[in-house]
Formats: structure tokens, sequence, C-alpha cells
């Protein structure tokens, strides 16, 4: 997917969650269960949530961090965290799952491709109130990874998707300028457009 919906712990409280979730889902889109407050059960729960509103729209539906969850609510892929388990030793453990992880170099991007995964999220590549304090590193990032898909993180917008398109990204992630948009489905749509296909894939 060219588009990646990432919640947060405050966003995986929201009572209309599903609503929101159901609104930005479509092809093209993979939701993300992340919430790193959450332990088994409230995990378990906002997975199957969320994985239930990107499969009723035709969406992916991706856990962040936790391979049990993932594997018990049917997810499409884990994504893994800059600290968490090694990708080689998930690896064997998810066949058919898509496999991501969160890097924050492009020497990192470099060698978690090489370990195996499918995707890695980059950033932060603008300012963000989620990554206070990390150093924004730009899109000049991304001139050394062409052959990587490389997804973009970090003060993400729908306006800012063609800028990420025209520098050679695969696709963008948002967290709150997806969930927190004024009308989300209309944010996602128009991501997805500037991503240069409506329906996120080539």
């Amino acid at each position: 997917p060219r588009l990646h919906a990432v919640t947060d712990d405050a966003i995986a409280k929201l009572p209309d969650l599903d609503q929101l979730a159901r609104a930005i889902a479509r092809p093209g889109v993979a939701l993300h269960a992340r919430a790193p407050a959450l332990e088994g059960r409230p995990h378990y729960e906002l997975a199957t949530l969320i994985t239930a509103a990107a499969h009723g729209r035709g969406a992916l539906a991706i856990v962040n961090d936790r391979v049990d969850v993932a594997r018990a609510v049917g997810a499409d892929g884990v994504h893994l965290p800059g600290r968490g388990l090694p990708i080689d030793a998930v690896r064997p453990l998810v066949p058919g799952l898509l496999l991501g992880c969160s890097v924050h170099s492009p020497d990192d991007a470099r060698r978690a491709a090489d370990l195996g995964a499918d995707y890695v999220f980059l950033g932060p590549i603008w300012k963000t109130p989620t990554h206070m304090g990390r150093p924004v590193l730009g899109l000049k990032a991304l001139r050394s990874l062409a052959s990587i898909r490389v997804i973009v993180i970090g003060g993400v917008t729908p306006a800012r998707c063609r800028e990420c398109r025209n520098a050679g990204v695969w696709g963008v992630a948002a967290v709150s300028g997806l969930w927190h948009a004024r009308d989300p489905s209309a944010a996602a749509a128009e991501m997805l457009v500037s991503l240069g296909n409506d329906r996120g894939f080539d």
C-alpha cells in the first residue's frame, strides 16, 4: 500500500475510532493498529477493530509490534518498531504476511531491507509532535534509497504528498494528518491521488 494510517495511544481510545477507520480505509491503504501503551488484550481488541474496518473496505490491516496479535486477528502484516524484535528473527514466523519496520537513517533502511523487510518507515521527514526532539531528515535522505520501498513518516500532510512522490518515495504514513483531519475520508483520497494513483498501486 502507498498510504499507511497509523494509530497512537490517544487515537486508539477515540470513541468513534471504528467510524474513522472505515472512513479512511479503501484499496491502497493500510491501517496500522499501533498503541505502545496497550498490553495484550486491549491491543488485541484494537487490532480486531482495525482489521475488521480495513477488510470491510478493501484495505490492509497491519499490527505494530505484536506478532502474536497480528496472527490472532488475521492481519495482513506486522510492523516492528526501531527497537523491536530483529527482522530476520520475525520473518520465519510470519510467512505470507507483510513485514515492515521503523528506521531513522538511510543506513538502517538498507540494513532492514537486506534482512527481509518488505518496506520501511523512514522519518521523521518533517517536524512532528509524535517524535519531538528527534532531528528531521528531510527528503534528501531518500536520494540513495531508490531500490527500497520507503514509506516516509513525520509531518506528512495531503499538501506534502506530491513532494514525496516527486522525491521517489514508495508511499507515506500519517497519524494526525489522517485521523485528526477535518474530513479523514477526503484526506485519504487526496493523499492517494497526490501519490500518483487513486488506488494506491502501480
